[in-house]
């Protein structure tokens, strides 16, 4: 759930935290790593390639 969505105060608050927590993560294993992290599309497929080898658009079965 996002910042803005959060019908309560303690809500908001949660989430400002879990935001700010995984930006520190994000940072610290992109410091580990030595480059930047994908984003977006590309983290996307290389999350599903790193599942099984495959790229996601070769897992969509084709509509008949």
């Amino acid at each position: 759930m996002g910042i803005e969505q959060a019908p309560t105060a303690k809500g908001k608050q949660s989430a400002t935290g879990l935001r700010k927590s995984a930006a520190k993560e994000e940072k610290k294993t992109e410091a580990q790593k030595g480059s930047d992290l994908r984003k977006g599309a590309e983290r996307f497929d290389e999350r599903s390639k790193s599942s099984d080898g495959r790229s996601a658009a070769s897992k969509q079965k084709p509509k008949k």
